[in-house]
């Protein structure tokens, strides 16, 4: 797992080296072969498993069950931005996501992020009830609907995120225009 991160992280997907993984590893290439079925399904397993990482790192998601609509986008917010703040201490976890669109195309990339969000919607179905329940998230528009805006929407802010180069001082302002512009599509 190392040298696939050192490599995917140094060189990006598409010129990363699969050779360059085995040699650093010191193991063959039938070896490699036994367990991935190639440079793009170990792209994806470094990507998935260093996801993991970070996430056990900031700690679980955080419980939405607030009293109030500002309580409520406020933990959003500030789970948002500890995990900003670990991407940030985690520059080869950064490459490795800046790269991820440039791979994102392929097959094995798509199942990943297939799984990732099937992963996630269980916590994002509780976020926008919990949300409906203290006015927080708007009620007038299908369930559905609000979860594929807020998965869209998050999609497209983390992928802007990972590309850009924010000091820690200005992270938080970042963030919370982030998630305003959230607010003002699914809050009530």
């Amino acid at each position: 797992m190392r040298a696939a991160l050192d490599e995917f992280a140094a060189h990006g997907y598409h010129d990363s080296s699969l050779n360059r993984v085995i040699d650093a590893a010191g193991i063959s290439k039938g070896s490699m072969y036994y367990y991935f079925d190639g440079k793009e399904d170990l792209y994806a397993f470094t990507v998935r498993t260093q996801l993991a990482e970070l996430i056990e790192h900031v700690g679980p998601l955080p419980q939405l069950d607030s009293t109030d609509a500002d309580a409520f986008w406020a933990a959003l917010e500030s789970y948002f931005l500890e995990l900003m703040r670990a991407l940030a201490a985690a520059p080869q976890l950064a490459a490795l996501l800046r790269g991820w669109a440039a791979a994102s195309k392929s097959p094995a990339s798509q199942a990943v992020e297939g799984e990732l969000e099937h992963e996630s919607l269980p916590w994002i179905e509780q976020a926008v009830a919990a949300g409906q329940r203290v006015g927080a998230v708007r009620e007038d528009l299908p369930t559905d609907l609000l979860i594929a805006v807020t998965l869209g929407m998050g999609a497209a802010m983390d992928a802007w995120l990972v590309s850009q180069q924010i000091d820690d001082a200005s992270l938080p302002k970042v963030i919370g225009s982030l998630i305003s512009m959230l607010r003002g599509a699914v809050g009530a």
